[in-house]
Order: C-alpha cells, then sequence, then structure tokens
C-alpha cells in the first residue's frame, strides 16, 4: 500500500539518489538489489572516510584503475567532496563513460586495444605506478586492495535488514574486487551468523583456482580477475559457482524476458546462480546483487538475444575440489575456507573444519 503522507525526498547530491537500489521480488524466495551503479557506496564510503580522517584533503588528486563502473563511482564521490580525480582506463571502457568521466573533469587514461585482459590490467596497474612516481602528492585508490572500499556497504546492509525483516538471507553476487559481497555480508553477519554468501565467478580468473581456463568471450568484467585481489576474502564465501560467457548472457536476456529487468552481464550471472541454489534451500531469501544496468552490453549480449540459450535447460556440475573444475557452469561448497587447495568432499565429513 502506497504512504501518500510520504514526501519524496530532496536530494543534496546525485549519489545519495543512485546509490539507493532499487528491490524487486523476482520470485517468493529470490530478491533482486538492483543498481544504476553499486559502487557508488564502496567509493562514496572510502572517500567519506579519507576525507574525515584526513587521509586525503579538498583539492587533492585520487587515482585509481578501473575497469568501468568504478571509474563512474570515484567520479561522482571526488565531485561531492571536491577532490580531482584521475582514472586509468581499461579498454573496455565505452566511449559513453569516457565522456561522463571527462565531462565530470576527470582525467582519463585509457589502455590501447587488447583482447587479453591479463595484459590490460598489468598496463593499468604500471601506468598507476608511473603516476606515482611522479606525482608523490597523488592519493593511490587501490580499490582491489584497499579494505576501505568495504565500508560503504554497511548501508546497504542496514537497508536490506528494514526491507526483508526476519528473512534468512543469501546474498548471491559477482566476486569482482570482492569489496560489495564482502562488505554487505560481513555487515549483515554482525545481525545475523547465519547469513550465507554465494559468489560467482567467469573461467579464466585467477580469484577463485579457474586461471587454467580461457573463456573465448573473455573474463566478465566486474566478475572475475587475472590479477590477485586483497579485497577478496574467500573465508567470507560459503559456495561458488563458475559460469562461461553463453550462460552468464542467457540468465541476462532471461531476466529481461521474464521480469522487464534491464541489467548488465554480472547481474545475469548472479541471477542464474540464485535461482539454482533458491531451489536448493527454498527456505531462505536469496538476495542477487544487480551492480548495473544493461547499457554497456547492448552489442555483446541484448542484441544478440536470438542466439541465448534456455535458462531452464541450463544446470551447474557439482564439484568437491578444483581438481574436478571444468567449463561451462560448475558449482561447489567452499565452506568459508581461506584460498587454497580443496578437500574433496567425502575427506571433509571425515575430518571437519571448524
Amino acid at each position: 500500500m502506497l504512504d501518500h503522507d510520504a514526501a519524496a525526498p530532496v536530494h543534496e547530491h546525485v549519489t545519495d539518489a543512485i546509490k539507493a537500489p532499487t528491490l524487486i521480488r523476482l520470485t517468493p524466495n529470490t530478491v533482486l538489489v538492483r543498481f544504476e551503479t553499486l559502487k557508488v557506496y564502496a567509493a562514496l564510503g572510502a572517500i567519506r572516510h579519507l576525507v574525515a580522517t584526513g587521509a586525503v584533503r579538498p583539492g587533492q588528486t585520487v587515482v585509481d584503475s578501473s575497469s568501468g563502473i568504478y571509474a563512474l563511482a570515484l567520479a561522482l564521490a571526488c565531485h561531492r567532496y571536491g577532490l580531482r580525480c584521475h582514472i586509468v582506463a581499461s579498454t573496455t571502457v565505452n566511449d559513453t563513460m569516457r565522456a561522463q568521466l571527462e565531462i565530470l573533469g576527470v582525467t582519463v587514461d585509457q589502455m590501447p586495444p587488447s583482447d587479453d585482459l591479463r595484459l590490460d590490467q598489468s598496463r593499468r596497474v604500471a601506468r598507476v605506478r608511473e603516476l606515482l612516481a611522479h606525482r608523490p602528492d597523488v592519493h593511490w585508490m587501490r580499490q582491489y586492495h584497499d579494505p576501505v572500499h568495504h565500508l560503504g556497504y554497511a548501508e546497504l546492509a542496514d537497508l536490506l535488514l528494514r526491507a526483508l525483516p526476519g528473512e534468512p538471507l543469501t546474498v548471491v553476487g559477482s566476486v569482482g574486487t570482492g569489496a560489495s559481497t564482502g562488505g554487505l555480508t560481513r555487515a549483515l553477519r554482525r545481525h545475523d551468523p547465519r547469513v550465507r554468501l554465494v559468489g560467482v565467478q567467469p573461467f579464466g580468473s585467477v580469484t577463485f583456482g579457474s586461471e587454467r581456463f580461457t573463456d573465448p568471450d573473455a573474463i566478465i568484467a566486474g566478475i572475475g580477475s587475472a590479477i590477485h585481489f586483497d579485497n577478496v576474502h574467500h573465508e567470507l564465501y560459503d559456495r561458488i559457482h563458475w559460469l562461461d560467457f553463453q550462460h552468464a548472457m542467457a540468465a541476462t536476456v532471461d531476466l529481461m524476458r521474464r521480469h522487464a529487468v534491464f541489467a548488465g552481464l554480472s547481474t545475469g550471472a548472479a541471477h542464474l546462480a540464485a535461482s539454482r541454489e533458491a531451489r536448493r534451500d527454498p527456505v531462505r531469501t536469496h538476495v542477487v546483487i544487480g551492480a548495473d544496468t544493461g547499457h554497456r552490453y547492448t552489442e555483446r549480449v541484448f542484441n544478440r538475444h536470438r542466439e541465448a540459450l534456455d535458462p531452464a535447460s541450463l544446470a551447474p556440475v557439482e564439484i568437491g575440489s578444483l581438481e574436478d573444475l571444468a567449463p561451462p557452469w560448475a558449482a561447489m561448497d567452499w565452506a568459508r575456507r581461506p584460498h587454497g587447495p580443496i578437500v574433496p568432499t567425502q575427506e571433509r565429513r571425515k575430518d571437519p573444519v571448524p
């Protein structure tokens, strides 16, 4: 029922408006948390903390590497707090994103075209280090490694607890830098340690041990990585799903077809994993993190919708060890372990880890 007495908020800055997600119940036990750009929480929380503690000061330049949505989020946070911003951008950053950044006053260094995302990430890190060598006054945000990026997600946890009171929660989202799923789950577990976390990975990512595989359509931006991220805390994750591009594309198109939700590829991948988890554990509410809209994926995904597989025909192979990992879709109980060799399921039963 609508509250006709509730006044619409008047925001002081656009970041207040776009950081708030839309919650959509897709099924009785699946809720999509849909963002225009999720990483506004990370960037705002980080910049607010750095300014408050004096680690950065108004007018100072901050720099970081980004494949897209963090770049815009950081630019917006800098706009709000009076900081200068320098982005070393992935080759995947498109003209629309670059134009927004430049209008916001961001200095953009974009990497040359490349189909090798490992090389792209290495080039970006090298360029950041070069900048720091010449500009010691610049603050490196280090979104991949600095835990300050977890802080903003406590606010999202409070929002979910108010919106879904008393519901046992399972968070399902792309791992990426680890900040969103990690920061959100840590904050939720302070209220209920039984909150579960399911991470989604592409094949080819080093983060959860699939680097020996290659995906013809490359690592899905925002899900995996070609380099190690300190902000990924493996011991937070209960389950991991590995998906190839075709499976993620199928779920992204299906989300639009069935629920009229236009979202990005990482959201589709999380939606597919959550659909499977919701059938496995129907008592829990599965919260799907929808990191961004589908605009960046018009050519690669939505214009190819007739090619999309039928998600109803897809199912993961359950594995007990990374040795058994294989495309196109695999799932495994990670059981909140640090990263390392995974003991097969039958051995875990004999010698459980506390």
